[in-house]
């Protein structure tokens, strides 16, 4: 067992892949072989992920708050504090905090083996007001 107790840094979202004020907290990067991915998000109210998709799929559990997440040619779900999504592997779509409302969770992925874990497209082009 290993145990780590550090004060991972918090990064701002890069604008390429996120709309509005998102914060990102890496919670675990095991070291291989493992390929674990752990991130604490805070969104903003309104604030949400590009369209995007993962090579191993994703966990999303909520912490906080209340979002809204999407699958490319589904409807848009409401997601809140205590939930748990699991998106498919290779599934594009778009995640973070609801108009009104911050929203936190943690994400969790498996790195392919070249190490990448996230592809990322287009932005949001409608956004639920």
């Amino acid at each position: 067992m290993h145990i780590t107790r550090r004060r991972p840094e918090s990064l701002r979202g890069p604008a390429e892949s996120f709309t509005g004020s998102v914060w990102l907290n890496e919670v675990a990067a095991p070291a291989a072989p493992a390929r674990l991915r752990m991130f604490n998000v805070h969104f903003a109210p309104g604030a949400h992920t590009a369209w995007h998709r993962h090579p191993h799929g994703q966990v999303l559990h909520v912490l906080e708050g209340e979002g809204l997440v999407q699958r490319r040619g589904g409807a848009v779900e409401e997601i809140r504090a205590g939930d748990t999504v699991w998106i498919e592997p290779g599934e594009w779509h778009w995640h973070g905090a609801a108009p009104r409302t911050f929203m936190s969770h943690l994400a969790v992925v498996e790195a392919a083996v070249d190490g990448t874990t996230t592809e990322w497209h287009e932005h949001v082009s409608e956004y639920p007001a």
